[in-house]
């Protein structure tokens, strides 16, 4: 939403908005940084839509009951979603590269934005998480207003919007549960891959997006297990990545800062979609080499005592495999800090949750879960992260539950070693990064660390 008021302002739309974060008095820099650029926040008890008001703008987790939302109805004022405002903006580019999937989106999204921007496309992007390399004074770095053919988002399955868009390069990372079931993800991409009406890019390493690759005539394909794939990379035991084009015979050396198997697939989804774009393979991947990340993707808060923190936005199980992953690339012992969100998505992926946990942890390791985020609305709260810790102690990873974050704060300030990583893992609330930064601060300042 933040992200959405940005493309507007830049426009000339006058923009104002509430959110109960900020009537709590939580993550102030975000709100004080809306305010800088345009956007004026108002309590949300409906005391920001009067009758000169032209549309009230929903994100999809808005319930009907909240005091903005029946002001606009007493006031007469049309309500719509985010998806159908951004689906608007989208379809009318010249050049829409859309990046669906249930994982990496965020990250792909940042990767194409910094090649065409360094290509100088000057693209207009919209991001779901805030990009290190667009971030400033006078932007969050969820969107960046540029004037050029290209537009660069990424698409949400998990409220359906993505069957909006029409984009001329669509990308699909990965169909892994998450949101919606199985059937219900394959009908949604396979649409969306159908949509594109300049060519699609599909990560052939995934068996459920490899399903496909006949959909569309025009369909380049990126993996790194694949041999058979046009984009692929080639990893040396140091490290080294060489990234492979079979479709123009080009090849060029990638250098990510950020880490990870996952990233560098990423990268190839990004690579291929630039190539699609016009922008020449060396040049992409020399764009690239500087890309420094997305926030609270694998977020390295700071380290001391010789304690390192992480915030993640990780809360899938895709998403917590592929971080676990990276983390044990590396030695020392991993304590997790998972927050589920929502209690439908917990329920409905609490045994794959269970398995990403027991699989990707190691016998040292450890799982800490606060409980279940709730953002309101009359979901049933018929499960509780007690369930998710039960499940993964017996199945012989140690995890506990701990009911508040003081308790999870002074249990890893007690209990951590130098040489230890504690990762915050969750999503929607933007608390978490805050709490990171709480846990590091009192590493420095409590103790050192034996």
């Amino acid at each position: 939403m933040s992200a959405l008021a940005y493309l507007l302002l830049q426009q000339g739309h006058r923009v104002c908005g509430s959110d109960r974060s900020h009537d709590c008095g939580e993550s102030p820099e975000k709100f004080s940084q809306l305010e800088k650029s345009g956007v004026h926040l108002f309590p949300q008890d409906g005391s920001g839509l009067t009758a000169d008001v032209d549309e009230l703008i929903v994100s999809s987790a808005v319930e009907d009951t909240i005091p903005d939302v029946k002001s606009a109805r007493a006031h007469h004022v049309p309500i719509r979603k985010r998806a159908d405002i951004l689906a608007g903006l989208f379809n009318k580019a010249k050049i829409g590269i859309g990046v669906g999937g249930t994982s990496g989106k965020s990250t792909v999204t940042g990767m194409v934005s910094v090649i065409c921007h360094r290509a100088g496309v000057d693209p207009m992007v919209m991001n779901g998480g805030i990009m290190n390399d667009f971030a400033g004074e006078d932007s969050l770095g969820n969107a960046v207003a540029g004037e050029g053919d290209v537009f660069v988002t990424e698409l949400d399955e998990s409220d359906g919007s993505i069957a909006l868009f029409r984009p001329a390069i669509a990308i699909l990372t990965n169909i892994t549960l998450d949101h919606k079931s199985m059937t219900e993800l394959r009908a949604l991409f396979g649409d969306y891959v159908a949509a594109a009406t300049q060519g699609a890019v599909i990560n052939c390493d995934d068996e459920e997006a490899a399903k496909m690759l006949e959909i569309h005539p025009q369909t380049v394909t990126y993996g790194i297990d694949n041999p058979e794939a046009d984009l692929k990379a080639d990893i040396s035991g140091d490290g080294v990545v060489i990234v492979k084009d079979g479709i123009r015979g080009e090849q060029a050396k990638l250098t990510l800062r950020v880490p990870g198997k996952h990233n560098i697939s990423n990268a190839l989804a990004a690579l291929a979609a630039a190539g699609l774009a016009g922008v020449p393979l060396q040049d992409a991947v020399q764009a690239l080499n500087h890309f420094t990340g997305i926030r609270r993707r694998f977020d390295i808060i700071g380290t001391a005592a010789g304690v390192t923190v992480i915030d993640d936005f990780a809360h899938n199980p895709d998403k917590i495999a592929a971080t676990l992953a990276t983390l044990k690339e590396a030695t020392g012992r991993v304590m997790v800090i998972f927050q589920p969100h929502g209690f439908g998505p917990t329920r409905m992926m609490k045994n794959e949750l269970v398995s990403s946990f027991v699989e990707g942890l190691g016998v040292d390791d450890l799982l800490l879960m606060p409980e279940i985020y709730y953002a309101g609305g009359s979901a049933a709260k018929d499960i509780s992260s007690r369930d998710i810790v039960a499940a993964v102690d017996n199945a012989g990873t140690r995890a506990l539950f701990l009911e508040s974050r003081a308790a999870i704060q002074s249990f890893v300030h007690q209990n951590a070693v130098s040489g230890d990583r504690i990762i915050v893992m969750g999503a929607r609330d933007d608390t978490l990064h805050d709490f990171a930064e709480d846990i590091l601060s009192g590493f420095k300042d409590n103790r050192a660390i034996a």
